[in-house]
């Protein structure tokens, strides 16, 4: 063996054994960084993943949170281009359609650990705040799911007749809105509190129920419903 197969070959062994780890043990078996490490795999096939997996996993604080960051952060790890951007956002894709899937599945006031999972998944490690609404039918049973507004770290601009607007347009009968507090605190504002009092008076006239607003901060949520603000 050359001195240039050695490390190839050592490299072919490690992935090897990391790949039966997981087959062996699910996800669960592998720290956050070997995790990314087989996620890297792809997207190096000829180099050594392990330092950039780490890399990534330390710079932004776990894997979940790796893969929902902004492509251009991601870049700012050395080496890390477009296929390694395109592998951690296609994990993150998959992820969130499994779990839109789920939340779809049955009605959501009965199935709302579903829409509570894929809202955290979807909004609580992002670096601006977005504004999202669940539009459901008469059933309710998701219509559609849209990020209505997205702005600073600390504030999305809401029109509550948009969303209003956006219900009849789809015959919608009723609405959960969600929006994240990228400080991590999810505790509700008073612009908050204020926005939700404007959604409920632009859609009661017509119909259209407001069953929660949801905040989502990086380790918890906070439901308009259940500290009785709605």
């Amino acid at each position: 063996m050359t001195g240039s197969e050695a490390p190839r070959a050592a490299t072919a062994g490690h992935r090897n054994r990391l790949r039966a780890r997981l087959l062996k043990g699910g996800g669960d078996a592998l720290a956050d960084y070997e995790l990314m490490e087989l996620l890297l795999f792809h997207a190096l096939p000829r180099r050594d993943a392990k330092p950039m997996a780490k890399e990534l996993v330390g710079k932004f604080g776990g894997f979940a949170r790796a893969i929902a960051a902004e492509p251009a952060r991601i870049r700012e790890v050395g080496g890390a281009g477009d296929a390694v951007v395109a592998a951690l956002k296609t994990v993150e894709a998959a992820m969130l359609r499994a779990l839109r899937e789920r939340m779809e599945e049955k009605p959501a006031l009965a199935n709302w650990q579903a829409v509570l999972d894929y809202c955290k998944a979807a909004m609580q490690h992002n670096a601006i705040e977005i504004f999202r609404v669940i539009y459901l039918d008469r059933k309710n049973r998701v219509i559609a799911d849209e990020a209505q507004q997205s702005g600073t770290v600390d504030s999305a601009p809401v029109y509550p007749r948009e969303v209003v607007r956006r219900a009849l347009d789809l015959g919608a009968v009723s609405v959960i809105l969600a929006h994240n507090h990228p400080s991590g605190d999810p505790t509700p504002s008073r612009q908050d509190i204020a926005v939700t009092k404007q959604v409920i008076e632009a859609a009661q006239p017509l119909g259209i129920e407001v069953h929660d607003h949801l905040v989502i901060g990086r380790d918890g949520h906070a439901s308009f419903k259940e500290m009785h603000l709605i």
